[in-house]
């Protein structure tokens, strides 16, 4: 059943309240976990959030949006329709795709559990930028990768930033925080994981010379943005390995890093 959309003018309107100050970005990654739900922005996250399973708790849409809403997205929640100006006014930046909605969040899962499944998976160490971490989820979801494993001091992946970048994969790649560090990455070995720690030390292992066997659970560690790994979380690690680079560049971003290894180690038979 389709429910009729309600115009909102008044950005103090109790009914936008999920959506009031999306910029501020200290004050959601606390609010927005604590409450319970998180905030996807655009058409296409927004109906991919709906496809995985979460429940809606309301829509806010720009007045042309609105005329053009699918029928299915319209019936997820109540529909609140304001003018740009007034969709500024309640968060804090041009929404410019004209859909932002506000979605319950579900329990996370335990690490056993998702690497239970897993045979190839991503394990993040302190990685706090979340445009970094949602491209990390699309390549993990595009190129093979079956899970992503966090440090607890990783940034949430259902932040709005990390589920924009990620087109949506965030709601698809299973995932899970460590509870210790770096002891989760002995739990990650204890589930039969053989850790490659990435890293630009020279004398690392060349990831394209490393021999994987086909049935063989791998796990990639990497590092938080401009230090990279611990010295502490490589010693857990089973053998280092580095992307060869050229032209005196020292390394790439994480992010890449991430795309290039997922692109070696996802590769299936």
């Amino acid at each position: 059943m389709s429910l009729l959309a309600s115009d909102v003018t008044d950005p103090a309107d109790p009914r936008v309240a999920d959506f009031v100050g999306l910029t501020d970005g200290a004050r959601r990654r606390k609010h927005e976990p604590e409450t319970g739900f998180f905030i996807a922005e655009g058409l296409h996250v927004v109906q991919r959030a709906a496809e995985a399973g979460y429940a809606a708790r309301s829509l806010l849409v720009s007045p042309s949006r609105a005329e053009e809403l699918p029928e299915d997205v319209r019936a997820l929640a109540p529909v609140h329709v304001a003018s740009y100006d007034v969709l500024q006014a309640v968060t804090g930046f041009h929404v410019h795709r004209g859909v932002l909605a506000s979605f319950s969040r579900r329990p996370l899962r335990a690490a056993a559990d998702v690497l239970r499944d897993a045979r190839r998976v991503v394990v993040m160490e302190a990685v706090t930028n979340h445009t970094n971490l949602g491209a990390v989820f699309r390549s993990v979801a595009g190129l093979g990768m079956d899970a992503v494993l966090l440090s607890p001091q990783s940034a949430d992946p259902l932040y709005r930033r990390s589920v924009r970048v990620s087109m949506g994969q965030v709601f698809a790649v299973p995932y899970a925080y460590l509870n210790s560090w770096p002891g989760g990455v002995q739990e990650v070995r204890d589930a039969g994981f053989r850790v490659l720690a990435l890293t630009p030390d020279p004398d690392a292992v060349r990831l394209e010379d490393l021999r994987l066997d086909d049935n063989e659970r791998v796990a990639l560690l990497l590092g938080t943005e401009g230090a990279g790994l611990t010295e502490e979380a490589m010693t857990s690690s089973d053998v280092r390995v580095r992307i060869p680079m050229a032209a005196g560049v020292d390394s790439l971003n994480v992010a890449a890093a991430a795309a290039v290894a997922c692109w070696v180690v996802g590769r299936r038979p």
